[in-house]
Formats: structure tokens, sequence, C-alpha cells
């Protein structure tokens, strides 16, 4: 019996600060302080997740199966700190995916209307 791929639907649209996280795991796992300074860098300050904001989301998206612990290890730029590290699930991924598919047919959209780009107002 062929076994069917859980739906993504359910989990969308994502929140910014759950879809940003999901794009950092997406290179491979991180600990959340180091998630918190890689959004902060790849939005060139444009989105800066504090403590509360960053381990609600991680507990939601661990809830939803999005994410799963990694373990812990020890983080070599902090000395001997223990951290624990995230990974995205395969389900995490594709609602990932999903969700950046869907922006992109908005930017796309906002073009065509000459909302953004060279031939913005």
């Amino acid at each position: 019996m062929k076994k069917t791929k859980p739906s993504v639907e359910p989990f969308l649209p994502l929140t910014p600060a759950a879809f940003q996280i999901l794009v950092v795991l997406a290179d491979g796992e991180r600990h959340g302080y180091a998630i918190m300074r890689e959004v902060t860098t790849r939005t060139l300050g444009g989105m800066r997740l504090g403590p509360g904001t960053l381990y609600g989301a991680i507990s939601r998206l661990l809830a939803d199966g999005l994410i799963e612990e990694g373990g812990e290890q020890v983080d070599s730029e902090l000395g001997e700190s223990r951290r624990r590290y995230y990974r995205l699930t395969t389900l995490g991924r594709r609602v990932a995916v999903a969700q950046a598919r869907h922006l992109y047919e908005l930017v796309r959209l906002a073009r065509s209307k000459r909302l953004i780009g060279e031939e913005a107002v």
C-alpha cells in the first residue's frame, strides 16, 4: 500500500519568524542563538528574533513536526557551553518550499502590477 505524504496546507501561511527559521535550517542544523544571528544577517537587520519569539516559534515548529531536535553539542565559539541543535524534517522542508513558492508568486504578481521593480512608482 502506497503511503501518502501529509498535506502542507494546514501549516500555511507561516509566520515570518517561522519561515525565517525554516530557511536558516535548510542549510543544516543550528542552535537557537545561531538561528537568531543568521536571521538578523540574512535580513540585513530587517528582522531580529528575540529569545521569546525564537523559542515560541521553535516550540510550535517542533509540535507541528516541521523541525526536530538534533541533540546537544558543545559550541566551540562559546567555549564549553552546550547548545541544543534543531534541524528540518522532511515535512518542514516541504512546507518551507510551499511557502517560498507562494511568496515567489506574490512577487511575480506585484511586478506585473508595477508595484516593485524598475518601473514601480
